[in-house]
């Protein structure tokens, strides 16, 4: 009996050898593959996909009935902790001055792949009479004999793919074929557009009549007081910019993320400021901006307009307060922020309950009504209605305010973060 066992246990062994995949002749998938960890970008923070009913979580002042509640789904995605700041947006004004001085010098060549390359390493003259002489204030417009910087210079090339076009006009039954290449042409769907990236610093005069604050104008942007502050002045488009922009810095380190930084869709925001929480006023719970100490909780216009009784005149720091549950600061007041997202009236009425987005890539000679984004989160400037989590407000795409910036996200591929830890 026991030599019969030994026996089967021998066969056994003999066929599973016999049975094990040999060089291809398997399907056990593509081998080698590289392995695949989540990379936390500097100064975001993780979102967990979850479920959340959208929508106001108190009366609806204005009776406008635009966010009517509705549950929806959300995935995953990392969010900038604070509003993009002064000094971080400037980082990429100063690469857009500087990638713009090199091709002024001739600092140009092509690279191994034969596509023009700027050589970055090359020194760049800006002594007076030099090179780049033009990209300063000339003659008539020079200030008090200042030598500043022409900022209407500063144009950057930006692009992004039309996907939902794309995807509606594709046929999959007539068009996986080499007769297809005209009709479904890619290059139709790669978007390009060129625009000024400066912050409107004017807006601060502009927003305001009979308001003396030509002082934010001249220093707000520039001066160090300010660098830890968020940005503002800038239109929708120029964040879209800054995104992309951001993504191609990303994509030069070795740990390369593929999906882009973006903004936010207007129902990941309301996910994010809730940090975690269902059914709350407020990024930090409900029913009041009074902690139990008396100080308030967010930069809004208190009361009767009392502007500094939070802390800040106009804006403060952008972690001014504590952040909510999900490491979040200032979702509510400070900057309202910019989402992705059009603005409809009615949207809550047709929206997927899954990953919903409403987006119109809105043209220069559209209607005005077609230009509205969705903006949240309410401003330094804004009654305490303003700064709920679940207020609709918008505004349009190609304006500039002083209460308004942005943040960036960037979708999380996976189930969970938990999974790699």
């Amino acid at each position: 009996m026991k030599k019969n066992q030994i026996l089967s246990v021998i066969a056994g062994a003999l066929l599973l050898v016999a049975c094990a995949p040999k060089d291809g002749k398997q399907l056990v998938g593509v081998q080698d593959r590289p392995t695949w960890e989540p990379i936390v970008p500097y100064g975001m923070q993780y979102v967990p996909s979850g479920a959340l009913h959208i929508g106001p979580m108190d009366q609806d002042v204005s009776s406008s009935l635009v966010a009517r509640p509705k549950q929806v789904s959300i995935q995953g995605f990392f969010m900038d902790d604070t509003e993009i700041t002064n000094n971080e947006y400037r980082q990429f004004v100063y690469w857009v001055i500087d990638s713009i001085a090199h091709v002024k010098s001739g600092h140009v060549a092509p690279n191994q792949a034969g596509v023009d390359s700027i050589n970055w390493e090359e020194p760049l003259d800006w002594s007076p009479g030099g090179t780049l002489d033009g990209m300063f204030y000339q003659g008539d417009e020079k200030f008090a004999n200042k030598r500043n910087l022409d900022v209407r210079q500063l144009q950057f090339d930006y692009q992004w793919y039309d996907w939902k076009n794309a995807a509606n006009d594709f046929d999959w039954k007539t068009d996986f074929n080499r007769q297809s290449k005209e009709k479904h042409n890619r290059a139709k769907y790669i978007k390009r557009e060129s625009l000024r990236i400066y912050p409107d610093t004017l807006c601060w005069v502009r927003d305001f009549s009979y308001s003396y604050n030509e002082p934010m104008t001249r220093n707000y942007f520039n001066h160090p007081a300010f660098d830890d502050y968020p940005v503002v002045g800038i239109a929708w488009k120029q964040a879209m910019a800054f995104c992309y922009w951001r993504t191609n810095l990303w994509d030069g380190f070795e740990e390369v993320n593929t999906e882009d930084f973006r903004l936010p869709t207007e129902h990941e925001w309301e996910y994010a400021s809730r940090g975690g929480h269902e059914h709350t006023i407020y990024p930090w719970g409900n029913y009041y901006v009074r902690n139990a100490k008396g100080c308030l909780l967010a930069n809004f216009k208190p009361g009767r307009g009392d502007y500094p009784a939070d802390g800040g005149l106009y804006t403060v720091k952008a972690d001014g307060y504590f952040p909510n549950d999900y490491g979040l600061y200032c979702m509510a007041g400070n900057v309202a922020e910019w989402t992705s997202s059009a603005y409809y009236e009615n949207a809550y009425s047709f929206i997927h309950d899954l990953q919903p987005d409403v987006r119109f890539d809105a043209k220069e000679d559209d209607k005005l009504t077609w230009k509205r984004k969705s903006v949240r989160g309410g401003s330094w400037k804004d009654v305490s209605y303003a700064i709920q989590t679940g207020t609709r407000q918008w505004e349009f795409q190609d304006t500039t305010h002083s209460y308004i910036g942005f943040r960036c996200v960037l979708t999380f591929l996976g189930r969970s973060i938990n999974d790699f830890k």
